[in-house]
């Protein structure tokens, strides 16, 4: 299960976030990027952070703690933007919020040549899984921290489920957008990251992950039959031949 927090200060809006994420301290102390469920693109946005936050981390990757975060909007009370105050109103309750990483900095998709061949591989290769349109040199949704890149902002992945909860049969859809992945040019093979990473996430794996989402946010999407359909579609070598 993921951990469930309470926001108990409003610090500043991140403006930066087309969605208008919140910078909040918690009742453990902690700070948390808020990923608020009153946003554009709704629940379903945050679905995706958690499903593909918790994918990576399955497989491996770096990507900041998920949490369920409680928000009572009086904490906004001193925020002068009528917008923001709307936002957290419509946001009151549930919400997800990633573990804020001080001191982090952007991803330089100048520097993309320099992160290991087999690490942009398994990027890749989670990115084109998912439908994640959002890793692109214009936005690489990538903090280097630690000297580790770490995945952040997914709740633009799993697009096709903004249109309709029947996404399973769209399981099997080619993914061009990936050719505008950040990373692509400067991965090993797709497919070969595949083959080591899939075992890591049959079904028994993609069910506890989709079970991490709260029930009223999923509506009647059924993300395990999607992802296992999308697991056995031919997304990797869609993904090598991208580059070519």
């Amino acid at each position: 299960m993921l951990r469930t927090i309470r926001a108990t200060r409003y610090v500043t809006p991140l403006r930066e976030g087309g969605s208008l994420p919140a910078l909040v301290e918690a009742d453990d102390d902690g700070l948390y990027v808020l990923k608020l469920r009153g946003a554009g693109q709704g629940p379903k946005a945050l679905v995706a952070e958690v499903i593909v936050g918790e994918l990576g981390r399955s497989i491996g990757l770096a990507v900041p703690e998920l949490v369920l975060a409680e928000l009572d909007p009086v904490i906004a009370v001193a925020e002068p933007d009528p917008e923001i105050q709307d936002l957290l109103a419509a946001s009151a309750g549930l919400n997800v919020g990633l573990d804020f990483l001080p001191g982090a900095l952007p991803f330089d998709p100048a520097c993309a040549s320099d992160v290991d061949p087999e690490l942009a591989a398994s990027i890749v290769w989670l990115d084109a899984l998912v439908t994640n349109v959002d890793r692109t040199p214009r936005n690489p949704n990538l903090l280097v921290w630690h000297g580790r890149t770490w995945l952040i902002d997914h709740g633009a992945a799993l697009f096709q489920h903004h249109a309709s909860d029947a996404i399973t049969s769209r399981a099997a859809e080619p993914f061009p957008q990936i050719a505008e992945h950040v990373l692509l040019p400067y991965a090993a093979s797709i497919a070969d990251a595949g083959a080591r990473l899939a075992p890591l996430i049959e079904r028994p794996e993609l069910e506890r992950i989709v079970g991490l989402v709260p029930d009223a946010w999923r509506g009647g999407a059924d993300y395990v039959e999607y992802l296992s359909r999308r697991l056995a579609s031919p997304f990797a070598a869609e993904a090598d031949d991208a580059r070519r």
